[in-house]
């Protein structure tokens, strides 16, 4: 079987934990110092602030932008169900706007029209299966609205708009180490920003509203990165931009070999590097065709079957947002990651080609 992801480990992962170990400094400490620099200096931005992991960031962020009960985030119903969980943990009411049919993000003409009709207090938008979100767009209206932007990029290490990385355009973005993500921690999260304020709210949130040893300024959680979760994205950090390069050139085999069938493949605008979290299509009739793969040995993932406003967590919410329901249950997943041979592609290509 082709499997949908494989989290790829060598010895310097290894060799970085076990050092850790040896240390005895196992939780929250310098190497997670460290981390916080070098994502940051990737992502071009001044703060980096570790998290257990992505939803923890995305609730830490929001918390530190002050967003809270009384207030509404606009964003998109297609996604993991995190984006919308996290503003309503804070006390704060999402809103929907629909995406675009091409990209599967929000779009920002429909962003600006459900803001029309709602006092928005941020927009929330998500850099969806490894491709940056039209930006431009949505910087200006929330300038326009004078709200913050944050973004969840939580699938897009190394996405890029305009040639510069995502999690540097909005007042703060949030990325995700699960395993299954570009690069991996185990577990993990990380918040990006340049604003001050922002990063101090955001260290203290995450570490029970500390300012000293014994000294609680406000309310905060436990959700602080380990020094042996730290040390394994330290490694997975400097093997990114070659699996993105992997996970390009899968994408492009796949898009070659598929040119012609009745699947629908991704888009790429012009000015974008999306860098293939997910390889996503739209068969004809998904269920037959995830059902086919299956029994050709080809993995399949579907990303997401039901829009977030349609779970039963938000029952009661009502929106009008037709191409994401109609992406919902259309889309599909294909094996992108950067473990697959040059016979597996073949082999994806091949068994999608006889499906015709």
């Amino acid at each position: 079987m082709i499997h949908i992801a494989n989290p790829e480990f060598d010895d310097a992962e290894k060799d970085a934990v076990v050092g850790v170990l040896d240390s005895g400094m196992v939780a929250d400490g310098d190497v997670v110092r460290s981390f916080e620099a070098d994502f940051a200096d990737y992502c071009g931005t001044t703060h980096g602030i570790a998290t257990s992991n992505g939803t923890t960031a995305l609730h830490a962020a929001l918390e530190a932008l002050d967003i809270g009960e009384g207030d509404t985030v606009l964003t998109t119903p297609f996604s993991f169900i995190a984006t919308a969980n996290t503003i309503q943990l804070t006390g704060a009411e999402p809103v929907f706007a629909d995406i675009d049919l091409e990209t599967y993000n929000l779009d920002p003409e429909a962003a600006e029209e459900v803001a029309r009709k709602h006092d928005v207090d941020a927009i929330m938008t998500v850099h969806l299966y490894g491709l940056a979100s039209d930006l431009d767009p949505l910087v200006e209206l929330a300038d326009n609205l004078d709200v913050p932007l944050i973004e969840d990029a939580a699938q897009a290490h190394g996405a890029e708009y305009n040639g510069t990385r995502v999690g540097s355009f909005g007042d703060v973005a949030c990325f995700s180490f699960y395993p299954t993500k570009n690069m991996t921690t185990g577990e993990g999260g990380m918040i990006t920003t340049d604003r001050d304020d922002v990063a101090e709210r955001a260290r203290r949130y995450i570490n029970h509203g500390r300012t000293d040893s014994y000294e609680h300024a406000e309310l905060g959680h436990n959700y602080r990165m380990t020094n042996i979760a730290a040390a394994i994205g330290r490694e997975q950090l400097q093997k990114l931009p070659g699996y993105i390069t992997a996970r390009r050139r899968h994408a492009a085999l796949l898009s070659d070999g598929l040119d012609g069938t009745s699947v629908l493949t991704p888009t790429e605008p012009d000015n974008r590097t999306h860098v293939y979290h997910q390889y996503t299509v739209q068969p004809d009739d998904r269920d037959d065709f995830k059902s086919y793969l299956a029994d050709n040995d080809v993995g399949a993932g579907v990303y997401y079957p039901k829009c977030i406003h349609n779970q039963p967590a938000y029952d009661g919410v009502n929106c009008h947002v037709p191409i994401a329901e109609a992406a919902a249950s259309a889309v599909l997943s294909l094996p992108v990651h950067p473990t697959l041979s040059k016979s597996d592609i073949s082999h994806i290509v091949e068994v999608i080609q006889d499906y015709e």
